[in-house]
């Protein structure tokens, strides 16, 4: 059994991983999710959410034997964790996730990108401390192979995205290093292109590198079959098991 911490991306919240969380206690592990500052039930105030807010989040929530999943954005906090506390968790497990690299924000990450497929879809606030997802761009971006239920579902609880967060460099150090990583890329991604993500996948050694034949959302696509997937990480990773 594992002890699994996931760490949601942007504009969504705790509530993403509805369909993961019953199929990875169905293999007996032990999970939890939490909702970012700004989103879900969390009352932060946009203004207010900076991207050490969201580091600290996440180590509130972990314990030396845990196992961190950060999806797509959530990379950045999972990896800030691990930079500013190594010892504080088992792994870093990244899900079609931005991994940062030294001196860069997420937008500039973004910006490197082969190819850019949101450009076009993101609608900033008016005070320009937020984004969110054009309603008509969301289905395609996040959803495209779901089930049907999934797009309402997400539209209800779809938030802004606070901007500073992912506009603030990350410096990484040998702390960051010592945190042992696993991929998985989403290879029908319309989002984080598949491409992208294989270069970023380099981070974890070859065995921790898998992919999964979905969209950006495999939580809702494959549920099960990520569960697979996460249990088989959490089976190989180096460490003590709970």
């Amino acid at each position: 059994m594992a002890d699994l911490l996931l760490v949601h991306g942007s504009c969504h919240g705790a509530w993403c991983w509805r369909d993961l969380i019953p199929a990875l206690e169905a293999l007996g592990h032990e999970v939890r999710a939490i909702d970012l500052p700004s989103h879900g039930s969390d009352p932060t105030l946009i203004a207010d959410v900076t991207l050490d807010s969201c580091r600290d989040a996440v180590l509130q929530a972990t314990s030396p034997n845990t196992i961190i999943v950060g999806h797509s954005w959530g990379g950045y906090p999972i990896s800030s964790a691990a930079e500013a506390a190594p010892e504080a968790m088992r792994a870093l497990v990244y899900l079609a996730a931005y991994v940062p690299q030294d001196g860069l924000s997420m937008v500039e990450m973004r910006k490197r990108s082969p190819r850019q497929t949101i450009h076009d879809a993101l609608e900033k606030s008016t005070d320009g401390l937020s984004y969110t997802f054009r309603p008509n761009k969301v289905q395609d971006l996040f959803y495209h192979d779901c089930p049907p239920e999934t797009v309402p579902f997400a539209f209800a609880r779809l938030c802004p995205q606070a901007i500073a967060p992912q506009d603030t460099a990350l410096l990484l150090t040998g702390k960051f290093d010592r945190v042992p990583k696993a991929y998985i890329r989403t290879t029908e991604d319309r989002t984080i292109p598949t491409e992208y993500q294989e270069q970023m996948s380099h981070t974890a050694p070859e065995a921790m590198r898998h992919t999964i034949d979905t969209s950006h959302s495999p939580f809702f696509a494959q549920p099960k079959r990520l569960a697979e997937l996460l249990d088989k990480i959490a089976t190989d990773l180096p460490g003590p098991q709970v």
